[in-house]
């Protein structure tokens, strides 16, 4: 991989994780916090993978694997978590779930 392909990547990664960490900063909705939480994960996986291709080395794909499995986890318990605090609560507003006791 050329240098220059590699910048032309890492500012698009750059770019993701700028998105993703706005929508998380932003947003007071549940859903969309998850969302913007995957675009960071997914943005730390195009880093991976530009400098795994750059060095013609396999380990940055092991780690883009554990990525992706992290993000599915997180994927699932969050969407579960997000049920049922719907079910209960009938609102997925952030500032009103830290004030929550359980």
């Amino acid at each position: 991989m050329k240098v220059e392909l590699l910048y032309a990547v890492l500012t698009l990664a750059g770019g993701i994780f700028s998105l993703g960490l706005l929508g998380l900063l932003l947003r007071r909705n549940l859903l969309l916090s998850f969302l913007a939480i995957e675009l960071l994960l997914n943005a730390a996986n195009l880093n991976f993978i530009a400098f795994s291709r750059y060095h013609n080395d396999p380990t940055g794909a092991m780690f883009v694997l554990f990525g992706i499995c992290l993000a599915a986890v997180e994927a699932v318990i969050g969407l579960a978590l997000t049920v049922r605090i719907f079910r209960l609560h009938e609102d997925l507003g952030l500032a009103k779930l830290a004030q929550l006791r359980w």
